[in-house]
């Protein structure tokens, strides 16, 4: 691994994804008491940045792998943008969802030509319902969040990032399964010399924080977090990413989480979904920290249920 490995997984990735803008707001910064600057995913295809890692993971397949397709195991973003992206390089994507997924979120990955197979809800029954699909169809499965490809296609955001605004001290992601915290990670340890990568974490789901402070990795048993993208677990690819090269996780109440998210929607005018606004609320939190620093954000996502707000 080495910065030149990533240039060419951003330039592998970029003919499928959107360059998205960097936003800032002289309201925040005073409030944040830093320069903040949001990298905004939520514009990104599919509305997050998960796009980028479905996209390496597939691009990096052989020719006779893309033939029989990919296939995963998500209700939310992945399912998505696995389907898009397999959808833009010509490639069967098939996509098992828990039965109780949102039929909006079904449709969009039917919308993207992806094929749904539904499962029970459990993790244990999405993992036999996809290793049945692959067994059946000899598609390659690729996991959300820990696969090598993915990690390295996540991190093509704050790459951009650095580009823009290679001075910044921190930046900051929310943590699910790690996979955007880890891409990101390994970006700022090639792409920057002085920057530092913080995870935000809802202290309902705080799985990362404790994996970190125990170096093995941890799980909850019950998760009730309004940001529901990040009920996931860490995984044994970008575990050691995040025990080497993340700074410290910060955690953060579900309030905390809601008034970050609607500070952002009522300020710049964009709309971000609840685990996005774990990142910036983690900031808030500990703003004492941060004084005077600069420091990027990435906006991981901007699919929210617009009939189910918490403000």
């Amino acid at each position: 691994m080495n910065k030149e490995f990533l240039i060419q997984v951003h330039n592998r990735v970029k003919p499928y994804i959107h360059k998205t803008p960097v936003l800032s707001s002289k309201l925040i910064n005073e409030m944040a008491g830093c320069n903040v600057f949001f990298k905004c995913e939520n514009f990104q295809k599919m509305g997050a940045f998960k796009m980028r890692g479905a996209a390496n993971a597939i691009l990096n397949l052989s020719e006779e792998e893309r033939d029989k397709g990919v296939v995963t195991h998500s209700s939310g973003n992945f399912a998505q943008a696995l389907s898009l992206a397999a959808n833009k390089i010509g490639v069967e994507a098939y996509i098992v969802m828990p039965e109780n997924a949102p039929q909006v979120k079904k449709n969009a990955v039917k919308g993207y030509k992806g094929h749904v197979i539904e499962s029970e809800s459990t993790p244990i029954a999405r993992e036999q319902m996809a290793e049945k699909v692959k067994q059946e169809t000899g598609a390659t499965f690729i996991h959300p969040s820990n696969d090598d490809d993915v990690i390295h296609g996540q991190g093509t955001a704050a790459i951009e990032l650095l580009e823009e605004y290679p001075e910044l001290d921190y930046i900051f992601t929310p943590v699910g399964g790690g996979g955007l915290v880890a891409g990101t990670a390994l970006a700022a340890k090639y792409f920057s010399d002085t920057c530092k990568v913080i995870g935000g974490e809802p202290k309902n789901a705080d799985d990362a924080f404790r994996s970190k402070q125990s170096g093995k990795i941890e799980y909850n048993d019950v998760v009730n977090t309004i940001a529901d993208g990040l009920r996931t677990f860490l995984g044994d690819r970008n575990f050691p990413i995040i025990m080497n090269d993340v700074e410290r996780i910060i955690l953060v109440e579900e309030e905390d989480i809601i008034e970050a998210m609607k500070l952002v929607w009522e300020r710049m005018k964009i709309i971000i979904e609840p685990s996005s606004a774990v990142a910036f609320a983690a900031l808030l939190k500990e703003k004492e920290k941060f004084k005077n620093k600069d420091v990027g954000i990435i906006i991981s996502g901007g699919n929210v249920d617009v009939t189910n707000l918490p403000f």
